[in-house]
């Protein structure tokens, strides 16, 4: 039966390859075709794929948004209104009014809304599957291991924690609980970095020699915000925004860096009294490419380069949620349409979800990262090169 399906299939590939030929009509295309006997087929292929696209969508994941803050409120709510893999299922704030507001914005009931201390009632919810996580650093571990253990998968902002112990009970109580674990590494999902990961693997410019990454912002005033609180933050500039600078060095090298020198620097010592201001890190990697990486609360850094045998490509600026451009040396065109990252990194993870497939942005990344972070900072308290493991 699959040679005689092979066969017909064979003819109607040949046939169509006749339609592109001079003088042959769609009309006498289309007449060849049922003559065959290929027309069974190819009818039948067209209503099994439609059957199978749609099978292929499945029901969206119900989300549950822990913390209300600025992300959550400007960029994730309104995400999962654009999703097509989500939808929003439930709220979890320490304010009830705000979540009572919130909710009632986007369609949500009462019973949706859960406080910090009824947030393990989440078990009791079958709408909420997955739980993305935009709290403080210091609380990610806390209310990732009390969403798996109430069943549910896990979505973490980054910094996955404070520390690599914490990302490694993460780890253990997802995998203990049967469920995935992901950090919301949004750039995976942009399609500039994608490029720039190709053009590094292809070897497009030929070897890479050097990797430039700088990440960065000018912090307000506001001396209240729980990035400057090293208690909730559990570093500084390096945690918040060098986490990018690092990444990038990582995915495009290709590689996982074997030591690392790093400086730090505190110009603004009344407001950065408990954190670091700004870290210069460079990282050695076994090929003997070489990353020079920066992150900064002190000024507006935002640039990816890489430098090649043949050329130079990048990014910049880099990791704005919005905006970015890339550059190549030999002048090709380096655009894209414009993609909104969290409807694209939460349709993912709802898809691996689904299918049953480990994100690329799985626990373990954002494990790697904290190693390296704890890596850095023990560098530049010595003041040396520092072998990382």
């Amino acid at each position: 039966m699959r040679d005689a399906l092979e066969a017909v299939r064979g003819r109607v590939l040949a046939f169509a390859a006749m339609a592109s030929g001079p003088g042959v009509s769609r009309r006498r295309f289309l007449r060849g075709v049922i003559a065959s006997g290929a027309g069974a087929w190819w009818g039948a292929q067209a209503v099994g794929g439609a059957r199978a696209r749609a099978a292929a969508t499945p029901r969206p994941v119900g989300v549950a948004v822990v913390g209300l803050g600025n992300l959550s409120l400007n960029e994730i709510l309104p995400a999962l209104t654009k999703t097509t893999q989500c939808r929003l299922a439930a709220l979890v704030s320490g304010h009830p009014d705000k979540a009572k507001r919130i909710a009632a914005q986007y369609g949500l009931p009462d019973g949706a809304i859960y406080s910090y201390q009824s947030y393990d009632r989440i078990a009791d919810n079958p709408a909420i599957e997955m739980v993305y996580v935009v709290l403080p650093n210091s609380m990610h571990a806390e209310y990732s291991i009390r969403a798996a253990r109430a069943g549910k998968h896990v979505f973490c902002e980054k910094p996955m924690a404070i520390s690599a112990a914490e990302c490694e009970q993460m780890i253990a109580a997802s995998r203990g609980a049967g469920r995935q674990l992901a950090v919301a590494y949004r750039l995976h999902f942009e399609p500039y970095t994608r490029e720039l990961i190709r053009l590094a693997r292809e070897n497009v410019f030929g070897r890479i020699k050097i990797i430039d990454t700088a990440a960065g912002f000018a912090m307000g005033p506001d001396h209240g915000q729980w990035r400057l609180d090293r208690k909730l933050a559990g570093g500084g500039s390096l945690m918040d925004m060098g986490i990018y600078a690092l990444q990038a060095a990582r995915y495009l090298s290709g590689e996982e860096p074997v030591a690392v020198t790093a400086q730090q620097t505190i110009v603004d010592r009344a407001k950065f009294r408990d954190i670091d201001e700004s870290i210069l890190f460079t990282l050695k990697f076994p090929s003997g490419v070489v990353a020079n990486c920066s992150s900064s609360y002190a000024t507006n850094v935002n640039r990816f380069e890489v430098a090649a045998e043949r050329g130079r490509f990048g990014v910049d600026p880099a990791q704005w949620y919005r905006g970015i451009k890339g550059f190549r040396s030999d002048g090709k065109p380096f655009e894209f349409p414009a993609v909104n990252h969290f409807v694209a990194e939460m349709d993912d993870f709802a898809l691996c979800i689904r299918e049953g497939r480990p994100s690329r942005v799985a626990g373990e990344e954002g494990l790697r990262d904290l190693r390296i972070i704890e890596g850095i900072y023990r560098a530049a308290s010595k003041g040396c090169l520092e072998p990382l493991r």
